[in-house]
């Protein structure tokens, strides 16, 4: 007996015989933030994404715009793999109605000065752009993406390249942590900072909104943490670093395998000064290890009882004192210098809305000397948003990569992008070149790459400010030259377009 496959599904199995991944539109796949696509997109389009819409203000949104690369508090978007002269990196890119957050992965080849047609690992079902993916590089060359989540109500994942070096398939990893002497299995994180550090293994800087990790009665909301990993499956026991008052948000760096640290505000509760909460954000804090997570310590020495509660306020790991300045503190970068000593990249407002009416925005770097904490400024900029890295070479030279220029939607998240040079460890700066100008739409959140090739130096996506839009990527070398990311792709790899 003969029997006849209807026409659609003759032509869905031919689809699924030739392009395996490509079953996109599936309500089983679309939406659902633990379905693997590993599926090629035609190009390279970025996350509008705004929060908390402001009654009565002209400027609309506290922060808004092309947040492929947001937030600050994630890290990294990019890492340089000298063994295949090549950069990778993530993004939170969209659908071309922009209708969704996508996790996607690129490469840019520096021979070949060309880059690929993205992947999409998955449809994380919002357009939360706190959602948004990081990257790391592990000793053999698999790339690790881990998939984040702002709040509880979103599953977290983690996922690795099956092979090195490679970004068109990646598996999911089944990680799990200890918890209460059991091993369990973690499947929600937020704000996730993950470094490669070498002989050590993964270690992992992360918020989490779990009110039991701190145990009995509390306020905070956001809770700072650590953990570590020898392999990026078998993760350790979160320890709670920090949760003073209503929360904090961090920003760590590394220096070599000697010091991992974090730079971080914190969330005032004073109910009858009308300051609660994040909008209020203040202070400045720093906190190190030189033990891998082991002990933590302030910057000279003093060994600290973490995690640091309500009486640590004006504890010794305070840098400085921003609440008696009725100052908001917005940390953007944490980097050290050539003897290990760590400079915390921020800016200080005096409130949390879009205007002119909370200027000045002043950007600001702490350096510790080896005796005490040295404060510069080194521009203002129109929004609490705006963003910038900081980098400080083998040669003594700092460079700072911001939204510093006013925009095309100006008091909005960005601007446009000015590279920035200090000879003198940021005691003084020269703008050495406007790398963006006249542009139609802000840029927003440069980000530095780990092990930063010239060629390849940040990376940042573009949005409207102030109502939705589509948001293109960009990358700029060292010198501060502009290229454009192709929105579509025509064959599998495409050279960038220079601005």
């Amino acid at each position: 007996m003969t029997h006849r496959i209807p026409r659609r599904l003759a032509f869905t199995f031919l689809l699924l015989l030739a392009f395996p991944c490509a079953i996109f539109a599936d309500e089983a796949v679309r939406g659902n933030p633990t379905a693997l696509l590993n599926r090629k997109d035609d190009g390279y389009r970025g996350i509008w994404y705004y929060n908390q819409k402001l009654d009565g203000n002209e400027y609309v949104y506290k922060y808004s715009g092309g947040l492929g690369t947001y937030p600050a508090n994630h890290y990294p978007f990019a890492v340089y793999a000298p063994e295949v002269n090549k950069t990778f990196f993530c993004y939170g890119g969209t659908d071309r109605e922009g209708t969704t957050l996508l996790h996607e992965v690129g490469v840019y080849d520096h021979r070949a000065k060309t880059v690929s047609r993205p992947t999409i690992l998955l449809d994380k079902g919002t357009t939360d752009a706190h959602d948004n993916p990081v990257i790391s590089l592990d000793q053999e060359g698999h790339l690790w993406i881990f998939s984040t989540s702002h709040g509880v109500k979103r599953p977290s994942r983690i996922y690795r390249s099956v092979r090195p070096y490679d970004i068109d398939e990646l598996e999911l990893v089944a990680p799990t942590k200890e918890e209460k002497g059991q091993t369990v299995p973690m499947d929600n994180f937020s704000y996730v900072q993950i470094w490669n550090v070498p002989r050590q293994g993964f270690a992992c800087f992360f918020t989490t909104y779990n009110r039991a990790l701190l145990g009995g009665e509390h306020k905070v909301q956001r809770t700072l943490a650590f953990m570590t990993s020898a392999d990026g499956v078998r993760w350790s026991a979160w320890e709670p670093l920090a949760g003073m008052a209503i929360g904090h948000y961090q920003n760590s760096g590394v220096w070599r395998d000697k010091i991992i640290g974090t730079a971080f505000n914190y969330h005032p509760d004073r109910p009858d000064e009308g300051r609660v909460g994040l909008n209020w954000r203040t202070n400045l804090y720093y906190i190190e290890s030189r033990d891998f997570g082991k002990t933590w310590q302030t910057v000279d020495g003093r060994r600290l009882s973490t995690p640091l509660r309500d009486d640590q306020i004006a504890g010794p790991a305070l840098v400085h004192d921003y609440e008696a300045e009725r100052l908001n503190v917005y940390v953007m970068d944490l980097v050290y210098d050539r003897e290990g000593r760590p400079v915390i990249f921020y800016i200080t407002s005096q409130g949390y809305r879009s205007g002119p009416e909370d200027a000045p925005r002043v950007w600001r770097t702490a350096r510790w000397t080896g005796t005490e904490w040295e404060i510069h400024a080194i521009t203002e900029s129109d929004n609490n948003y705006d963003f910038g890295s900081l980098y400080i070479g083998d040669d003594g030279i700092w460079r700072m990569i911001g939204t510093d220029g006013i925009g095309p939607q100006a008091y909005n998240t960005g601007g446009e992008v000015s590279l920035w040079i200090s000879n003198d460890e940021g005691k003084s700066w020269t703008r050495r070149k406007q790398m963006t100008l006249n542009s139609p739409r802000n840029h927003c959140y440069p980000r530095r790459p780990i092990n930063a090739h010239p060629d390849f130096y940040a990376i940042w996506a573009d949005g409207n400010g102030r109502e939705p839009s589509e948001s293109n990527l960009f990358f700029c070398d060292v010198e501060g030259n502009v290229f454009r990311l192709p929105r579509q792709f025509e064959g599998e790899t495409a050279p960038p377009i220079q601005e």
